[in-house]
């Protein structure tokens, strides 16, 4: 019987080495990048450059050691909470559950605090949980939505609809951060409880659209945050304006000095991170001992997960914040303030080619289209255009940091695009695409790219809240135009040679496995 903890622990370790592939592989090309423009065009204080370095190892280490504990506890604890919650069939308990769920899962999401962290007049604390409660009242819509049959399409129209109304009444300083925390939302924590949700209430219905049903469910808890942090703008007084990423940087003389600063920092990230952690853990405990009741096995299991979430997203948090985070600001201004700030949009498009490329989630999203479209659509065709339209993306955020633009000419005609798209191609290309809307928007988005627009914001005088984010939302918004135009594509095909092509009956499970890339 000893064997069974060595084959465990064998197996952590193996999907520790193939996280820190894949965490290796997202944030070296950047690492490069940067380091290439800091030592041939802009020049940057070496003890900066070094505490960026160091950032740089952290963040690897720290989104590696998270996604193992996110496979290990995080997606088992939401299995196994939608699939007890289901089993009454009681719709007052999915629905306070799935809220209670929604928000307590939210307020853990990296992206998240990394966002909150850089938003100069919103206290942290305040944003986080105006988000969490957005995700968690439109986590009960999603289970409303299921329950009664009503198409993701109508919904999805409608809260959008309510999106651009209130536009209208809502500050222009709260615009392109309400989008960019719709953006934030759907990550490794979120997902898959909201995923195993969907899956166990749809099970509760007998007909054959049950499971078609589930589709939509991240995309719709996407937009919960954008009405909620609309709402925040009518009643939030904003403090004065600065932010944490601006004012943690400093010069060190040694490396005494730097590592004084990171060591110092460590312990006010454990208690966030703790305090994050705290809801859902305690919520997980007290629905074990009442109606859970997992043998020591499973238990310990996801037990030692906790324990790897936590640790891991203290590394993410502090690597992003100390040393990653700081440089972008600075690399951002001082490209600004050159003769050649424009170099600032195609330097962001280079990142933003990579950074999408080395994305997991991603890979998966290519070979599922590919699957989906029975070869039509080929997964390197389906990269190459998301490469291109995040790329793209990134662009155009640069281009607004530069002139100013409102972020509406982008995202309102994007969305209409996207809502017509929905009725020209097959209902599991939509469901995918609104789905994956978060895939392409992953840490080093928030972690560098946006701070690197905020930094080039200042430096040439312009509003950071209204012209450095939004950055996050156009990333965002981009899959959801560029795999149903694919669908599109496939469409055509399919009417061509029908008989060669026939789309497979596609379940639930073909979304999970976008976000669970073990």
């Amino acid at each position: 019987m000893r064997p069974q903890p060595v084959d465990r622990t064998m197996k952590n370790r193996n999907l520790l080495s193939e996280k820190l592939k894949e965490s290796t592989g997202a944030v070296l090309p950047i690492v490069l990048i940067v380091c290439a423009v800091c030592m041939v065009f802009v020049p940057i204080e070496s003890g900066l450059l070094l505490s960026f370095l160091l950032g740089s190892v952290m963040l690897i280490a720290g989104m590696a050691v998270f996604s193992v504990g996110a496979d290990l506890s995080m997606s088992k604890i939401g299995g196994c909470i939608g699939a007890k919650m289901t089993k009454s069939k009681k719709v007052y308990l999915i629905l306070l559950i799935s809220f209670f769920i929604g928000a307590a899962i939210t307020i853990s999401e990296p992206d998240l605090q990394v966002l909150a962290t850089n938003v100069p007049e919103i206290d942290k604390t305040v944003l986080i949980l105006t988000v969490s409660v957005g995700v968690g009242l439109f986590l009960m819509i999603c289970m409303i939505r299921i329950l009664t049959r009503i198409q993701l399409r109508i919904i999805l129209i409608a809260s959008y609809a309510l999106v651009f109304i209130g536009l209208i009444f809502v500050p222009s300083e709260m615009w392109a951060v309400a989008f960019d925390s719709g953006g934030v939302t759907t990550g490794p924590m979120t997902v898959p409880f909201i995923m195993a949700l969907g899956v166990g209430v749809a099970s509760i219905r007998s007909d054959e659209k049950a499971k078609s049903d589930s589709f939509g469910l991240v995309a719709l808890c996407s937009v919960g945050p954008i009405l909620a942090v609309m709402l925040l703008g009518l009643i939030y007084k904003p403090r004065a304006a600065s932010s944490e990423a601006a004012t943690a940087i400093s010069l060190f003389e040694n490396t005494k000095e730097l590592g004084y600063q990171y060591i110092a920092r460590i312990p006010e990230y454990l208690k966030e991170v703790a305090l994050a952690l705290l809801p859902i853990f305690a919520f997980f405990l007290v629905f074990q001992i009442v109606s859970l009741r997992l043998r020591k096995q499973p238990l310990v299991k996801i037990l030692s997960g906790v324990v790897y979430t936590y640790v891991g997203l203290t590394l993410f948090l502090t690597g992003a914040n100390v040393g990653f985070s700081p440089l972008g600001v600075i690399l951002g201004g001082k490209i600004a303030d050159s003769g050649a700030k424009y170099l600032l949009i195609p330097l962001a498009m280079l990142m933003g080619w990579f950074i999408i490329k080395a994305e997991p989630a991603v890979q998966i999203l290519t070979k599922q289209v590919e699957e989906l479209s029975a070869g039509a659509i080929s997964g390197k065709a389906m990269g190459v255009s998301l490469s291109i339209a995040i790329a793209a993306a990134n662009g155009l955020a640069m281009a607004r940091v530069l002139t100013g633009v409102s972020i509406l000419w982008f995202v309102i005609p994007g969305y209409v695009i996207a809502l017509g798209l929905s009725f020209f191609v097959p209902a599991t290309f939509t469901g995918i695409a609104f789905d994956s809307g978060g895939v392409a928007s992953g840490p080093l988005t928030a972690a560098f790219m946006l701070p690197m627009a905020m930094g080039a914001c200042k430096a040439i005088g312009g509003n950071i809240m209204t012209d450095a984010f939004g950055l996050v939302a156009l990333v965002a918004m981009m899959p959801l135009i560029t795999v149903q135009i694919m669908g599109v594509i496939y469409t055509v095909k399919s009417k061509r040679a029908p008989a060669e092509l026939i789309v497979p009956n596609f379940g639930d499970d073909e979304v999970i496995e976008l976000w669970e890339v073990a």
